[in-house]
């Protein structure tokens, strides 16, 4: 504890990130000098005192795992995994490039980390199913990008088969070196909280790699004697991607893939995720509990949290909603307390928070935030203003 806390954020190569600060946990083989790192990790625990408030809550917290280089928490995971790549790429392996199929995020991680390490990325996007943000990170860090007329679980059957090509290399959360870096995040918090660990944290799942993730490095805490309790995991998924759901509704006595419809939350719109097994494994480890958001409930918890200081990407937003209704359900209980993963940054999303402010998505928006059109005269300001001050007198808390 007392190493990790010494590395924790210094500039010291490699150790200031945070996971390679962590190195004797995720991968004690590796040459310091193949490893690829943009110094990831070290994301602030963010207390979210006004939004706590508002739920009646006493302490909640937001891991900002989007303050990342990609902007995603898929870089803990893309540093090891491409590190250990080029590792291998030195002892004589005959990879020539990475590929992952993606909606989104990992994809951009990928990518990044590729091009700080001289090395040919293959993404497999959706078309037409992921923000203009995200597809252009990929493109713009020099990745072929195949936008492929299908879902995300049809990127993946193809990935799968291309990547049998041993020069090819796979980066999916299938792959255990991503889990290596992922399960950090786990760690970190508890290391953010002196040492102990939280009542609860919820996380988004749609491919579920970081479910497990988040498990196996609170799990290693214990076995290491380090911490004495396990918080409880909550997994949140989009109501047109739940598949994970509906297999806790009847106890996880059975799994059945779906057709996951089109969601806000688009990186988690996955119907068949290839980790649900690992996933399952966790949560019933954790006491887990999965819950799920609709649309207008991702969307308004998303809108909820940014009027707090927050800029929350809709996946955050499942997880607030997801939270919201727990604690009206009595399941989480309003002492606890409760870290939510945040695991994109908000500014990859602007296309859904400008159509939620301006009220164009299919359901009432309750947080909308449109500007007041006014002539360009100093009454005109002045009466907007005394009538909108009022407004916020009423309301605020």
């Amino acid at each position: 504890m007392k190493l990790f806390d010494n590395r924790y954020k210094t500039t010291e190569w490699p150790y200031g990130s945070g996971v390679w600060g962590k190195k004797e946990w995720v991968l004690p083989q590796i040459d310091n000098e193949n490893i690829v790192s943009l110094y990831e990790g070290g994301t602030n625990l963010f207390w979210a005192e006004r939004l706590s408030r508002m739920l009646g809550m006493g302490d909640l917290w937001i891991k900002l795992c989007g303050n990342s280089h990609s902007g995603s928490f898929k870089d803990l995971g893309m540093t090891v995994l491409v590190s250990q790549v080029k590792q291998m790429i030195s002892e004589g392996a005959p990879i020539k490039a990475v590929a992952c199929a993606s909606t989104g995020d990992t994809s951009a991680s990928l990518a990044v980390y590729c091009a700080a390490a001289g090395i040919q990325s293959i993404v497999l996007l959706p078309k037409g199913k992921i923000s203009i943000a995200q597809l252009i990170q990929p493109i713009a860090n020099g990745a072929l990008v195949l936008s492929l007329d299908t879902d995300f679980d049809g990127c993946m059957r193809i990935v799968k088969e291309i990547t049998k090509d041993e020069q090819i290399y796979l980066a999916n959360s299938m792959n255990s070196l991503r889990i290596e870096g992922q399960k950090t995040v786990g760690i970190e918090i508890v290391q953010q909280f002196d040492w102990k660990t939280p009542d609860v944290i919820i996380i988004p799942g749609g491919n579920l790699g970081n479910v497990s993730a988040l498990g196996s490095g609170l799990l290693m805490m214990r076995e290491l004697g380090l911490i004495a309790t396990l918080p409880r995991i909550v997994v949140a998924q989009a109501e047109r991607a739940n598949p994970l759901y509906r297999s806790y509704l009847n106890n996880f006595e059975t799994f059945e893939p779906i057709q996951a419809q089109k969601t806000l939350a688009s990186a988690i719109q996955i119907g068949d995720p290839v980790s649900v097994e690992k996933a399952v494994r966790t949560l019933k480890q954790f006491n887990g509990i999965v819950e799920q958001a609709t649309e207008e409930e991702l969307a308004d918890a998303a809108a909820l949290g940014d009027t707090t200081g927050m800029l929350t990407c809709p996946h955050t937003g499942v997880a607030l909603a997801a939270l919201i209704k727990l604690l009206k359900s009595g399941k989480i209980d309003k002492s606890e307390r409760v870290v939510v993963i945040s695991t994109a940054h908000g500014l990859k999303f602007t296309d859904f928070k400008v159509r939620y402010h301006e009220g164009t998505l299919n359901f009432p928006c309750g947080f909308a935030n449109k500007p007041i059109e006014l002539p360009p005269r100093v009454d005109a300001v002045k009466e907007a203003l005394q009538q909108a001050l009022q407004n916020r007198r009423k309301t605020d808390v």
